[in-house]
């Protein structure tokens, strides 16, 4: 089979996951709006590596581990879950304090904030959900061919962190324009109320359906 072909589709299927809304796009705008623009592009780099992690687990097999040890894949999605609740439960903590002014505007909280810390952040925030895992071993499964090429293994990762990378920096770079911002900042509460609440959602949600099943 032709590696192009199959990278192309690798890489097509992998976009459209990237690209759909989830606990690592609400993280992302808020980093970038509440924090700035250096913050964001931070953590998209976070997200990036921790797509690499997911795609080389896949690699490895780790999508036929969690298949078969259901145990052990319900217990990676309720912590997943209580970690996603804990970000919102700081997010909703956070709502009623006032940013500060201090250059454009970064808030009280980007004191304490650092990109090392945004890129941890959305780092975590990435490998929290264990879902990921099996879409990359999923697509991985059903594209890869029986025997991959070196050149294969050789080109994923960079590619992969490119796709998510890519996007989150997009993300970024849009909402911590003069726009957005100056909108957050006139309804920080309500908006980092219903960030908080968002990401609770996702989290209960991931726990939820962890806790009656018993494979993935």
């Amino acid at each position: 089979m032709n590696t192009t072909l199959v990278l192309a589709g690798i890489l097509g299927a992998l976009a459209v996951g990237v690209v759909s809304p989830g606990p690592s796009f609400i993280l992302i705008v808020r980093t970038a709006v509440a924090r700035s623009r250096a913050d964001g592009l931070a953590a998209a780099a976070g997200m990036g590596v921790g797509g690499v992690a997911f795609g080389a687990l896949a690699l490895l097999g780790m999508h036929a581990l969690l298949t078969h040890l259901a145990w052990l894949y319900m217990l990676l999605k309720i912590a997943g879950g209580l970690y996603l609740l804990y970000l919102a439960w700081r997010l909703w903590q956070g709502a009623g304090r006032p940013l500060q002014a201090a250059g454009i505007e970064a808030g009280a909280e980007a004191a304490d904030a650092t990109p090392w810390r945004s890129f941890l952040l959305g780092l975590t925030t990435q490998l929290s959900n264990p879902k990921t895992a099996v879409v990359y071993g999923s697509i991985f499964a059903a594209l890869l061919p029986a025997h991959p090429s070196t050149a294969l293994y050789v080109a994923l990762p960079p590619l992969i962190f490119l796709i998510e990378t890519g996007w989150y920096a997009l993300v970024a770079l849009g909402f911590s324009s003069e726009r957005p911002r100056a909108a957050y900042l006139r309804g920080k509460a309500w908006m980092d109320r219903l960030a908080g609440g968002l990401m609770g959602l996702l989290g209960l949600k991931l726990i939820y359906h962890a806790l009656p099943e018993q494979a993935p």
